[in-house]
């Protein structure tokens, strides 16, 4: 056999190898082997994700996959682009972005799953009630290449405010922030999660917290991103003082890459709302996970295995 043709055997075996990894015949899914994009540990991306890896070993039975740790949104984009996972949740905004790029491995819906809030968090001793009164002091923006700093440039930005210029910025993750914040080394953070976050409800039992309210700033950045909407964030979620905050608003994804077979997706997603008491119990978000409303994936485009899924539930 000539040399060029033994070449073409090896990358023929090891495409071979790869496809396997995402396939399965008929019931057979043994051979999947799945990374999910999980975020920072005590956020609700990776409370869900390990709860799903969890309940997707007994339906539909498959290997039970790894849950790596990620900035969040924006860093899980980019690896299910290039195939460093193949699950990961995401924000709508940052999914929205993702899709103007189209290097890498197409991205797919498997649906829709729960709201994230914008909590801007403070110590109730620093003297700030609006977003302008951050300014001077020392704030977290959130980890370079998550979703929190997506939106928290895009705040800031909106109202006439400089990250670098005005702030004493840091670039932390959930679980550093809340320890700064808990050791006196930070003033404010950016978080963008389901609500209860349990990292921000356990901080709030040895640090005295406030909500800021962001209902000045929503029109105008809403106007320039109509994906994000507002809510009110009653101050009963994490039993603070201050009353309720009106906030930003986003929806969620759990998406996967052009690598995964319609078979595994469309089971994926039955295992998924087989699951909801298990998620419930990870975190109390996942109550709003809805069948009828999971289809909501606009801009990401539904899996063919999961359009399949929701046909055939008559959705």
């Amino acid at each position: 056999m000539s040399g060029t043709l033994l070449r073409l055997h090896a990358v023929g075996a090891a495409l071979a190898l790869a496809t396997l990894s995402l396939t399965a015949c008929g019931d057979d899914f043994d051979h999947v082997k799945l990374t999910m994009a999980a975020g920072s540990p005590g956020g609700v991306y990776h409370a869900l994700s390990t709860a799903l890896a969890d309940a997707w070993t007994r339906d539909p039975g498959i290997p039970r996959p790894q849950v790596a740790n990620t900035a969040g949104s924006v860093d899980n984009l980019d690896r299910l682009r290039t195939n460093q996972a193949q699950v990961g949740f995401s924000a709508a905004d940052a999914a929205e972005e993702k899709q103007k790029d189209g290097a890498g491995h197409k991205l797919y819906a498997l649906a829709r799953m729960h709201d994230d809030y914008l909590q801007l968090v403070v110590r109730d001793d620093v003297p700030a009630t609006k977003l302008a009164d951050l300014k001077g002091l020392r704030v977290s923006v959130g980890a370079r290449d998550s979703g929190v700093w997506l939106i928290a440039q895009r705040l800031l930005k909106s109202a006439g405010m400089s990250p670098d210029q005005d702030l004493k910025v840091q670039y932390m993750d959930l679980p550093t922030s809340t320890d700064a914040m808990r050791n006196g080394a930070l003033d404010a953070f950016f978080w963008s999660g389901g609500v209860p976050t349990n990292a921000v409800t356990t901080l709030a039992t040895t640090v005295k917290l406030r909500m800021l309210d962001l209902g000045d700033e929503l029109p105008k950045l809403r106007q320039a991103y109509p994906v994000y909407g507002s809510a009110t964030l009653p101050a009963s979620a994490y039993r603070l003082g201050g009353g309720p905050v009106v906030t930003l608003v986003v929806r969620n994804f759990l998406l996967v890459n052009d690598t995964m077979s319609e078979e595994v997706a469309e089971a994926l997603v039955k295992g998924l709302f087989q699951a909801q008491s298990s998620l419930v119990a990870a975190s109390p978000v996942a109550r709003s996970i809805e069948v009828r409303s999971a289809i909501e994936t606009t801009p990401v485009e539904l899996h063919p295995g999961a359009a399949r899924y929701y046909r055939d539930a008559k959705i």
